[in-house]
């Protein structure tokens, strides 16, 4: 960022890299996207001036700016963009610095679709990125058109200046020889080359940027190009033009004056990445970083180590893993040490071989010398070897003869019971098997009952013994008890049927409408005594209008008018100098006086209206207005008696006026409310008055079950 002053403190944009030199106004630019953003600022609202006012600790805006670029090169990232410092000329220099490395390499991608391609079709500008890269795509491809058609590659299109930087880049960079030569005439191939200008000597005294050639001519170091102005000197993107001399598997990041290749995919374990962008063995024994023993040696190897043992064995031992020498058994290592009659006993570090003694395996003993084993007959010992099966001696052993339902076993030398139901599983019994000592028997389920044949099973029919309190069904194997409508079974036993209370059920205060009673197997509903009757559904109550049946007791001089779980007798009288017009509306006589009679209402109306409690706060209830309205009308309307409470309100319409409910009534009452309008029609008042009669009933009955008061 550069903060530049300008004399009459002008929005003036420079159209050029140069940012602008600094005069009195605060004028703020930013390099973003190969152009210059320039605000105006006072010098009062300068940021870096607030910054220093709170005292806060800066951060040089050099290091904001590489901080930026550098997580952009990181993390191709800016959003999660971490901060260095709480000064606000740091948070933009990091943003701006950072956006702009993100755009360039996405530019540069657009480049390389444009020069390995040669369309942009592949590049979809469904967002900003991608719209970014195709931009520099299509300038691209522009250039690469006007270098084929000899056009000079620094001509001027309304195209914006990062296209034309782009376009300008891709004909130059393939441009013919003349255009190249001329190109290297303005740009010199270091500062050590060279040349009959000293380093530092100005011959054309400040006019150029770099250095001069001759007389008059300016030329630019390397990395650099001459601009169109003949003086100034630009940095040369090496990235986008793609004259970096990146690996694959590098990616180039533009720099002053020069480029660097960054690694893209890590070296891996074992390896670091050194400053010449090349993966270097990590010594693990030098460094430290190895879990070799104190018995062991480190031995360094290509990406990772090996342990050698620092001690030697001698023969007969043999290195653990922890570097102990221990002793080997030669006798189980070995495939027979010592020579036939002969046996090994393992020694610490060595073995010995000793001779056999004689040894009479199982079934032979020593013969009284001692010189021979003879054959020993087990089944003339004292201990009966068989259990009372028949024994059969042999050379060096025996054998028995086992009866029906047992097998001998070579092994244990003894008769066996045969488990018959494991040997055929199935094929004895219907049901279950039960093995017995040389036979076995069979049995069956519960619900079932052995057959005549010993083997097979018959079901039992549970319900002859009648089990069940209501109704039973037999099934096989067992029995089902189930129960009328209006009962459920017994969880516990299963075979008890118990009356169900429809009424207490989750959904019982949903059954009837008022009251539910409940009775053995069923239930039934009822409707307060005085005012509502049952609904041909049996659940519902509805409201008795008593004057339609009669069932009121209003007088011929009083009107009935119904209302939920009753009714009114009403009557009204015409005040002075009124007549009554119908049977709810009074008009005004012709005036005889000029002060009280014209400011009374030229009509009262009688109004009667019921509805339950608690309906919603705002709900409209009653409108008023002109039979028809005119241009220029003036309306309004007024609760003039009757709504001390505040729970009614009315408000203006364009044809007229509406009152609404303006608090919630939760209690049954009545309510005489006077509604006035005023129409101010062609210079001429006239007032209606409304006498409206508002009956809240109490909302749909409802009485709690309660199992106790049946």
């Amino acid at each position: 960022m550069v903060l530049l002053k300008e004399d009459r403190c002008q929005s003036k944009v420079p159209d050029s890299p140069e940012p602008p030199q600094p005069k009195s106004c605060c004028l703020v630019c930013t390099w973003f996207s190969f152009t210059w953003k320039c605000s105006i600022q006072d010098e009062a609202t300068n940021l870096n001036a607030q910054d220093k006012k709170r005292g806060e600790k800066h951060t040089a805006v050099d290091d904001c700016c590489k901080n930026g670029q550098k997580h952009a090169n990181d993390n191709n990232d800016c959003a999660s963009l971490p901060l260095i410092s709480s000064s606000m000329t740091c948070r933009i220099a990091q943003e701006q610095c950072c956006v702009s490395v993100l755009e360039d390499n996405m530019c540069s991608t657009g480049i390389n679709v444009a020069k390995d391609q040669g369309v942009c079709d592949s590049l979809l500008a469904g967002t900003c990125e991608t719209k970014t890269t195709k931009m520099c795509c299509d300038c691209c491809l522009l250039g690469k058109e006007a270098q084929g058609l000899n056009i000079p590659c620094d001509h001027n299109l309304s195209v914006g200046y990062q296209c034309s930087l782009v376009s300008r880049a891709c004909c130059m960079d393939g441009a013919s020889d003349n255009q190249t030569a001329a190109l290297g005439q303005s740009e010199l191939p270091n500062q050590d080359s060279s040349s009959d200008v000293a380093v530092g000597v100005d011959p054309c005294k400040g006019k150029c940027d770099h250095v001069c050639v001759g007389s008059d001519s300016c030329a630019c170091m390397k990395g650099y190009r001459l601009k169109p102005d003949g003086r100034s000197c630009e940095d040369i993107n090496e990235c986008l033009l793609g004259s970096s001399n990146c690996r694959g598997g590098e990616r180039c990041i533009n720099t002053e004056g020069s480029f660097r290749c960054m690694r893209e995919v890590s070296c891996g374990t074992g390896y670091e990445l050194t400053e010449n962008n090349d993966c270097k063995d990590i010594d693990e024994c030098e460094a430290g970083i190895h879990n070799c023993g104190e018995q062991f040696t480190c031995q360094n190897t290509q990406g990772s180590f090996r342990c050698a043992p620092k001690n030697t064995c001698g023969s007969g031992f043999i290195q653990d893993a922890l570097g102990s020498c221990i002793d080997i058994n030669e006798c189980v290592s070995q495939s027979s040490p010592c020579h036939r009659g002969q046996i090994c006993v393992n020694t610490v570090g060595s073995f010995i071989c000793q001779r056999n003694s004689v040894n009479c395996g199982r079934g032979y003993h020593l013969n009284e010398e001692g010189t021979r084993c003879v054959d020993i007959d087990e089944c003339k010992g004292a201990e009966q070897v068989c259990s009372g099966h028949a024994c059969i001696n042999q050379l060096g052993s025996y054998r028995c003869e086992c009866e029906t339902g047992y097998n001998f076993n070579s092994i244990t030398r003894l008769c066996e019971d045969i488990n018959e139901c494991r040997h055929y599983p199935g094929r004895l019994c219907g049901h279950k098997c039960d093995n017995t000592p040389g036979s076995y028997k069979c049995s069956c389920t519960t619900g079932f009952q052995l057959a005549r044949d010993g083997r097979n099973c018959d079901d039992v029919n549970e319900c002859e013994s009648n089990p069940c309190s209501q109704e039973c069904a037999n099934v096989y194997g067992s029995y089902q008890c189930y129960c009328r409508r209006g009962y459920q079974l017994n969880d516990i036993d299963a075979m008890t049927c118990e009356d169900i209370d429809e009424c207490a059920l989750p959904t019982g205060g949903h059954i009837c409408s008022y009251r539910c009673h409940n009775t053995p197997g069923s239930f039934h509903c009822s409707c307060p005594a005085n005012g509502y009757t049952l609904a041909v559904n049996g659940r519902s109550c509805q409201d008795v209008d008593e004057c339609v049946t009669g069932r009121h007791t209003c007088t011929e001089n009083e009107s009935c008018f119904n209302i939920q779980g009753g009714y009114r007798c009403l009557s009204f009288d015409c005040p002075n100098n009124y007549r009554r017009v119908g049977q709810t509306r009074c008009e005004r006589l012709l005036c005889n006086d000029t002060v009280v009679c014209p400011i009374l209402p030229l009509r009262i109306t009688y109004y009667y209206l019921t509805f339950p409690t608690n309906i919603p706060v705002f709900t409209n209830i009653f409108r008023m207005g002109p039979s028809h309205t005119m241009p220029g009308d003036d309306i309004q309307v007024a609760l003039t008696a009757g709504n001390e409470g505040g729970f009614f309100k009315a408000e203006r319409t364009p044809t007229g006026g509406v009152m609404s409910v303006g608090r919630l009534i939760d209690k049954p009452q009545d309510f005489k409310l006077d509604l006035e309008m005023k129409l101010r029609r062609y210079s001429t008042v006239s007032i209606y008055l409304a006498k409206i009669l508002v009956f809240v009933t109490q909302e749909e009955p409802k009485v709690p079950y309660n199992p106790l008061q049946e």
